[in-house]
């Protein structure tokens, strides 16, 4: 079967029942847990396969999250699923009633990605199938083991018109993102996403774009240094940096560089003891990476102060394994300062005022995420309120992605829309606004002739 026909009788199947009922969602969801459940074992290997060395916290950072969405679902569903009860406005508040009704918007395609790629998948899934839709989904090229092994899993709890694994290569990637689907929801590059909009707008399919950006980390002086790198190591070397949220660049106070360098090298190798060689560490996805991340390192040996590994056993390109590498004060200008890094290089980057901090910050596009370290009451607050990211956290990095109950998304070029919690459910759905008028109506006395109580009230309004 192509992928035309496959969409085709996907979207038959969700025409034979537009609207799931509470139960028959909280099946398909229940059905997904035990896909997920009792597969660990197999998906873990499979990921690891597909790296070639992937830590075991790593494989468990991107599991846990799974399931506890899918907890946080099952919980909130029914509730989602209430209309919500809206005011008529006067005209109509005393004939009418209005509310909004969220309907499955239909068949849904998921284009995932290689780095979390078990996460990217099953979150957006759980939330499609909460809303009552049928999804295809486009998973990456780069995780051929783990597409296998999802596909044979999933098969035997769903029907290909319920939920339907694609594999190819970026020729089959294009002909999905051109199917009519009711909504695309795309994690990955910004190049790729805006490619996969392009395709979208022939079919004026609604777009989720989760896309990454260079997330900075913001250190002030009223923090201490060992609790900021705390913070920041476990969200740098989570997956070896290997995330859209990952820290992309820390900024900090000139008289604080060393003292941050000290402390970094230190906590760093107390996580990786043995460098490359611990098994802690997961290696880079593909050649590719390792190539692209050489290449920044090469450049920066001329365009920066200097260059700091985290451990001194800190390369085996063999097996795509690098340790975190401090590249200090590089040029603006600079491919580590100008590109997503998506990897274990940390571009550190010093400033005499706070406000030049910020500056460097609003000179970029807006990040996926913001990470403030302060303790400052006063500065939390100026910079939630004033500096545009997708997300945001003060004293922690990456985490907040695992708040079920809030969105998760960016902002323009680090993405459109949002999903996670009660948002994603909206995003996945067509709130539709529905007025129902009893016995008798007010609008019609707007148009009897002469004066009555209506045109009245309407003229009391419109003079305040």
């Amino acid at each position: 079967m192509n992928l035309h026909q496959q969409f085709q009788q996907t979207r038959d199947a969700f025409h034979a029942n537009t609207n799931p009922s509470f139960e028959q969602r909280v099946d398909k969801i229940q059905k997904l847990k035990r896909v997920l459940l009792g597969n660990i074992d197999v998906f873990a290997a499979s990921i690891a396969k597909d790296f070639g060395q992937r830590s075991l916290q790593d494989t468990m950072l991107e599991i846990l999250p799974i399931v506890n969405n899918i907890h946080y679902t099952l919980e909130n569903l029914e509730q989602w699923m209430k209309p919500s009860v809206r005011n008529p406005g006067v005209l109509l508040a005393s004939t009418s009633e209005a509310c909004v009704t969220y309907q499955p918007k239909g068949v849904v395609g998921i284009i995932s990605t290689w780095n979390a790629p078990l996460m990217v998948t099953i979150n957006p899934l759980t939330t499609a199938l909460a809303a009552g839709n049928r999804a295809l989904i486009k998973m990456s090229e780069f995780t051929p083991n783990l597409n296998a092994a999802l596909k044979t899993a999933l098969a035997t709890e769903f029907d290909e018109t319920e939920v339907c694994i694609i594999e190819g290569e970026a020729d089959v990637a294009a002909q999905f993102s051109a199917l009519p689907f009711d909504h695309i929801l795309f994690t990955g590059s910004t190049t790729v996403g805006r490619l996969v909009m392009k395709a979208a707008a022939d079919n004026l399919t609604p777009v989720t774009l989760e896309l990454g950006g260079k997330s900075p980390v913001l250190i002030d002086d009223t923090i201490s240094i060992s609790k900021a790198v705390e913070r920041i190591v476990v969200g740098k070397s989570a997956n070896n940096g290997q995330y859209c949220i990952a820290p992309d660049y820390v900024l900090i106070p000139d008289n604080k560089l060393e003292q941050f360098i000290e402390e970094y090298t230190a906590q760093y190798q107390q996580l990786f003891t043995e460098g490359v060689d611990s098994p802690e560490m997961t290696s880079l996805a593909t050649e590719g990476q390792l190539t692209r991340l050489h290449s920044y390192l090469e450049e920066a040996q001329n365009k920066a102060e200097r260059i700091v590994s985290c451990h001194p056993n800190g390369y085996r390109f063999e097996d795509r394994l690098i340790s975190t590498q401090l590249i200090i004060n590089p040029a603006a200008d600079s491919l580590v300062m100008t590109n997503e890094i998506f990897g274990p290089l940390l571009p550190v980057v010093t400033y005499e005022t706070f406000d030049e901090a910020l500056q460097i910050i609003e000179s970029n596009p807006n990040p996926l995420a913001l990470y403030l370290m302060s303790e400052s009451e006063e500065r939390q607050q100026w910079v939630t309120k004033h500096v545009t990211s997708g997300g945001m956290c003060i004293n922690d990095a990456l985490f907040h992605a695992s708040v079920d109950d809030a969105p998760f998304g960016g902002v323009r070029e680090s993405g459109i829309g949002a999903y996670h919690g009660i948002e994603g459910f909206h995003t996945f759905s067509h709130a539709k606004t529905v007025l129902k008028t009893g016995e008798h109506t007010l609008v019609k006395q707007m148009f009897v002739p002469g004066d009555n109580e209506v045109k009245q009230m309407i003229a009391q309004l419109l003079n305040g």
